[in-house]
Formats: C-alpha cells, sequence, structure tokens
C-alpha cells in the first residue's frame, strides 16, 4: 500500500510577509522529488526566494500556476508516495484543505484579505523546511486552484467550493487574479472563454479569445500603438505601496547643494592604488561619509511611530543604498553599518551589489534599513528630489560626477563636481538639522581627509 499523499503549503518566509506569487515551478506532475529539494521560486514583496520541499516522492499535483498570488499556508505542492517524520495523514490534509477553502470562499465574498491582528497573525512563525500539512490553516486570497474540478485520489483537498450559484461541474475554471481582473476591465465573459490545455483559463487564452473577438476590419494602427497594460505585481507593487505611502504620510522637503568632489576622486584612485584588494570605490566612500553624518545628526536616522504619537532614534545606522535587479530597482540594507570600517563597508555594499544583479537578494538583506542612499548618478542626470524610503526619515541622493567650471583658490578652474540631494521628513527635524546634515557630508566630500577625525 502506497504512501499518503502529502500537500506541502507555502511557507512562512519570514521578515513579516504573509503572500507570495508564484514565479516559475522547478519540477512537473510525475517527478520525483527529495527532501529539501527547491521545487518552486516565488517572489515576495521583497524578494525571490527558492522554496525547497521537506518531502521526497513523486509530484502528484502543482496547486498555482505561475503568477497566482497565494497567503501563508495555502497549497503549494503535493507530493505521493514518499515519506516524512511528521507528514500529516490524509485526513488532517482533508480537513486542512477544507478549512483554507471555507476561508477562501468568505474572503473572496467580503472582497477583503483577513484583517491584520487576527488570531492567524499572532500564530508563531514556521520555519522554512519541514512546514507541512496539518500545520494549522491556510490563507488564501487568490482563486481557485489548478486541480479544482479535476478527480484526484485527494478529492476533499481540491474539490470546488460548494456554493449554490457556482457548482463545480460549471464553474469558470481561472486561478491568476489578474486574469479575472483583465476580464472585467475587457468586458469578457469568463464563461464563454476556452481554457487552454491545462484546462484553466490563462492569460494567453483570454487574449487570444480577445483578438478573435474583434471582428471588426483591420485599419492602420495608430501612430502611438496600442494601448499596454503592465500588472503590478512583486517588487513593483511593494514599490508602488510604499511611495504611494511615503507621500501620502511624510510631509517631505529637500534641499541640495553643488560640492566639489576633487579630492574624494583622488581620494578613491589613491586607496584603489594601496588597497587594491579592499576594492573601495566611490559608493562605499560616500557611505563612510554618511554614516559620519548621521552619527552627529542622529535625528536624520529615525522614523516616526504614528500610533504611539512618538519619533524613534534608532541606535544602530542601517544603511540602504539603490540597486539595479533583473526585478528593477531594489534597496538592500548594510546592517550595522556604522561600526563598520571603509573596507568593510566596500566589502559588503559589492557582496549585496552581486547579489542584486543575480537577483539573489534575500528578504533579511531588503529590510531594516534606517536611512537610504541613492546614487542616482549612474544614469547620468545631475540631480533629483528623492522619495523618502518608508518608514525612514531622510534620503541622501548624489549626481553624476562630471567636469565643471569652478571658483578654486580664487581661480575658475575645471573641477570634479557633483550635487547632493537631501529629503528628509519635517516631522523629524527642522530646515536647520537637515541643513548641518548635509552640510558636513558636503564637506567631507571636499575635504576628505577630515573623516580621520572621525575614526
Amino acid at each position: 500500500m502506497s504512501a499518503p499523499a502529502k500537500v506541502f503549503r507555502l511557507p512562512d518566509l519570514g521578515e513579516g510577509l504573509t503572500e507570495a506569487e508564484v514565479v516559475q515551478w522547478q519540477v512537473r506532475v510525475g517527478d520525483e522529488v527529495g527532501v529539501d529539494q527547491e521545487v518552486v521560486t516565488v517572489e515576495t514583496a521583497k524578494a525571490a526566494v527558492e522554496v525547497p520541499c521537506p518531502y521526497a516522492g513523486t509530484v502528484a499535483q502543482l496547486h498555482a500556476e505561475p503568477g497566482t498570488v497565494l497567503a501563508v499556508g495555502a497549497p503549494l505542492i503535493t507530493i505521493s508516495d514518499g515519506t516524512s517524520p511528521d507528514a500529516a495523514g490524509p485526513a488532517n490534509a482533508a480537513d486542512e484543505g477544507d478549512r483554507a477553502g471555507e476561508q477562501y470562499r468568505t474572503e473572496e465574498r467580503a472582497g477583503a484579505r483577513t484583517p491584520e491582528g487576527s488570531a492567524e497573525d499572532d500564530a508563531p512563525e514556521r520555519p522554512l523546511i519541514g512546514y507541512g500539512a496539518g500545520e494549522g490553516p491556510a490563507r488564501r486570497r487568490t482563486g481557485r486552484r489548478r486541480g479544482a474540478g479535476t478527480p484526484s485520489t485527494e478529492t476533499p483537498v481540491e474539490a470546488q467550493p460548494r456554493v449554490p450559484e457556482e457548482e463545480p461541474t460549471q464553474a469558470v475554471r481561472v486561478i491568476s487574479p489578474l486574469v479575472r481582473r483583465l476580464a472585467a476591465e475587457w468586458g469578457v465573459d469568463l464563461a464563454s472563454v476556452r481554457p487552454g490545455p491545462t484546462g484553466v483559463i490563462r492569460r494567453a487564452d483570454l487574449e487570444a479569445f480577445r483578438r478573435s473577438a474583434q471582428t471588426a476590419p483591420a485599419t492602420a494602427p495608430s501612430p502611438l500603438g496600442e494601448e499596454i497594460r503592465i500588472p503590478i505585481q512583486g517588487v513593483q507593487r511593494i514599490m508602488v505601496e510604499r511611495l504611494t505611502t511615503a507621500r501620502r504620510e511624510i510631509p517631505d522637503a529637500t534641499t541640495w547643494v553643488d560640492v566639489d568632489a576633487t579630492r574624494l576622486m583622488k581620494t578613491k584612485d589613491a586607496l584603489r592604488a594601496s588597497r587594491p584588494e579592499a576594492g573601495i570605490g566611490v559608493l562605499a566612500l560616500l557611505a563612510r561619509i554618511v554614516v559620519s553624518g548621521l552619527t552627529a545628526y542622529p535625528a536624520l536616522n529615525s522614523s516616526v511611530d504614528l500610533e504611539a504619537g512618538e519619533i524613534v532614534q534608532h541606535g544602530r545606522i542601517h544603511l540602504g543604498f539603490a540597486a539595479q535587479s533583473p526585478r528593477g530597482l531594489v534597496v538592500p540594507v548594510v546592517k550595522d553599518a556604522g561600526s563598520m570600517t571603509t573596507a568593510e563597508l566596500a566589502g559588503a555594499l559589492r557582496a549585496l551589489t552581486e547579489k542584486a544583479r543575480d537577483g539573489k537578494l534575500t528578504p533579511a538583506e531588503l529590510s531594516g534599513g534606517t536611512f537610504t542612499l541613492n546614487n542616482y548618478g549612474v544614469f547620468g542626470v545631475d540631480g533629483s528630489t528623492p522619495i523618502i524610503n518608508h518608514p525612514e526619515a531622510a534620503m541622501l541622493g548624489v549626481g553624476r560626477i562630471v567636469d565643471k567650471p569652478w571658483v578654486h583658490k580664487g581661480k575658475l578652474r575645471v573641477r570634479r563636481v557633483t550635487q547632493l540631494s537631501l529629503s528628509f521628513d519635517h516631522r523629524v527635524c527642522d530646515g536647520g538639522t537637515a541643513g548641518g546634515f548635509l552640510r558636513q557630508v558636503a564637506d567631507r566630500v571636499e575635504q576628505p581627509a577630515a573623516l580621520l577625525a572621525d575614526l
């Protein structure tokens, strides 16, 4: 007699994350998997994560198509004929599936997710490895699962929602909330759309139906082209939410100054020549200067706790910096930057930048910043008014460093000049404090040797 099928649910990925989007499956139905083998890539609000499965056996079911957003605890993959010392029995899996389905139906009718602060939110954190069926009720906000309505040995887990207005044999099989939204925007009746070979209506099926429904004779395309709608998801979604919150909540102000960075560039070259193994570049020197400024002006290393009615000045400096990744702009964080040497800062910045380029940053490495340094000069621009990275209280932007005419020692010279822009939360300090911080940073850029006084 074969071992019972086991349902592995989306685990708690830490950092307060409550959901993740399925990006790509590493396995297919029928594949053999081993314990702790990575089976799927999911994208949280903070990073892409490779999720390992704690069970060994044969893949019997994939519960979500790529593009589906799942809540923590929602069914992810079913493994059959495997063994696991802490696997739940079939009755437990069925009970969990029923509870997950009931909760999903309740949330779908209400049109909202489980409120924050519920009993589920207070549940203890579950580890990534070994978290399977029977660990607690599932929480979902997506459409029905891939196996809904398909005969299988685990019908109680995968059964369609039992509601009078939508019988299992007549239900429109849509998993992705994006497909439902696009259908509503385009005025398409999903019941009229033919699903693909999987039996599930995907975006490609919806687009094909829409094209076939356009019976008007072909005309020359508009000079501006067709309207394109791009889903806001993954990292882009969290950035949109964070920036919107920042603009809505933070009364920000921006101050800026032009500085002569000639000596800074010479210092960089001298350090590269004397300590090539340290790899100290301009960003590391700027980070060291920012740390020095925050030490002198701790009001900028703060956040506002509206519920408590308090300004929180953080005792440690966790320096975020903007970096490009395959998933767009991300802000990795150098933890405890205030206790690092310049060489240590350079190493940490380099390591995080490489991980950003490879798309390997973890949620922990993208969380917890107290101040952000944004070197937008790499894009060839001089200035900007940075939007503060909520819930931080300030961000320093650095423009490109270029040759410009500059009065130096009473004579007009060509010098290496850049512009510094500081956006700050006016609730944590006034313009005098912000100006003092920016002026100290500018002075250190112009006279890097002054940093020795802080060591």
